[in-house]
């Protein structure tokens, strides 16, 4: 909603530019908005600016990537040709700095994302997914049986091993005590050496608040930026590296269960839908509990091993996962609520939507 406020705004203002044209070629009498005279050759040059205006209202609206720096070069254009009509036009200098304020944080913004990015691209470039091996039966055979059932439900049989994957999805998120906001978020996971960059976008009390997870290397760190330039939070331990280990594991369960056959996990039958794994990455191993329906159907991922940040303690973890669709040539789930079981009762704090996913992506040029 107030993205479109602003961008009535900018249309608004680009309109007002018009008038200097209007008055310059005597199009129609406006000596009550305009009282002093302008030139043709100004005409043009307010015409010329409001049209970049019209412009910039097109590119902030569909999410041009470089939208801010028409949002400068029109704001500036515009206030220089304001100072030479001030007596009527300096009321535009306010819009002018709040088309400048916005210029500024979406430059921020952009920043923020492009850290995430930057870090995408740094892990495609080393990745070579060319003449890949496919998953055959035989790779499946050292899984505890109702796992083997599961990743042939999803049908990873015949596909190429997953070097990486490349997840949208929307949602709904929550604090302890806080209420729902709406969230879109951007994920890339990679496989053969272990990583996850989560990007998240969001509003809090209207503003908004942008979040990115690093999981790479032996670090995990997490921050949330209040319009990406106030540090809301700013994590970086072993504890968040130990909780991230059990997201990435529950990352190659729910999105990437071709990536199951991965010799670091070891594996434990417990019953005929259900089954226990250890996951090893960097010296941390952590467990979780696998349970299918018996479709074979991945329905819950349970673990004790993960800490709730805000206080640093361990609670249960799940996430509880359903409404199967063909993505992309998989039967994957497309539905999950993340959950801690806390000792007061259990607290969704998160439900996602898949929106897209794609596996073994490339560096694009």
């Amino acid at each position: 909603m107030i993205r479109l406020f602003l961008a009535f705004v900018i249309f608004i203002h680009g309109a007002i530019h018009l008038l200097g044209f209007i008055k310059a070629f005597n199009i129609s009498r406006i000596d009550h908005q305009l009282t002093l005279n302008v030139s043709r050759t100004m005409g043009i040059l307010w015409l010329l600016t409001g049209v970049l205006f019209f412009i910039l209202t097109f590119l902030y609206l569909t999410g041009y990537k470089n939208w801010y720096y028409i949002a400068v070069a029109g704001a500036l254009i515009s206030q220089s040709l304001i100072f030479g009509f001030w007596a009527d036009a300096k009321a535009a200098s306010l819009v002018n700095l709040l088309i400048l304020t916005i210029a500024f944080f979406g430059y921020s913004t952009s920043n923020f994302e492009g850290q995430y990015q930057s870090e995408v691209n740094r892990y495609l470039a080393s990745q070579n997914i060319e003449n890949e091996d496919n998953i055959t039966e035989e790779d499946l055979d050292h899984l505890p049986p109702p796992v083997r059932k599961y990743l042939k439900y999803v049908g990873v049989v015949g596909k190429p091993r997953i070097k990486n994957v490349s997840v949208e999805f929307e949602g709904r998120m929550r604090k302890k005590n806080g209420a729902w906001f709406k969230f879109s978020s951007s994920q890339y996971n990679f496989f053969d050496n272990p990583a996850r960059f989560f990007f998240m976008k969001a509003r809090s009390n209207g503003l908004p608040t942008n979040g990115y997870h690093s999981y790479a290397d032996e670090e995990a760190s997490m921050k949330i930026r209040l319009l990406s330039q106030f540090d809301v939070v700013d994590i970086k331990s072993d504890e968040l590296f130990e909780a991230e280990t059990v997201t990435f594991f529950n990352d190659m369960c729910v999105l990437a269960p071709g990536s199951l056959i991965d010799p670091r996990i070891n594996w434990k039958t417990i019953d005929d839908t259900t089954a226990m794994a250890k996951f090893s990455n960097q010296g941390v191993s952590i467990s979780a509990t696998l349970i299918f329906n018996q479709k074979g159907q991945l329905v819950n991922f349970v673990s004790d091993d993960r800490y709730e940040i805000s206080d640093m303690k361990k609670y249960r973890f799940s996430t509880p996962i359903g409404e199967y669709k063909l993505l992309n040539g998989y039967n994957l789930p497309t539905y999950g609520d993340a959950i801690w079981h806390l000792p007061q009762g259990d607290f969704v704090y998160g439900k996602f939507q898949i929106k897209d996913i794609q596996y073994n992506a490339s560096l694009r040029e």
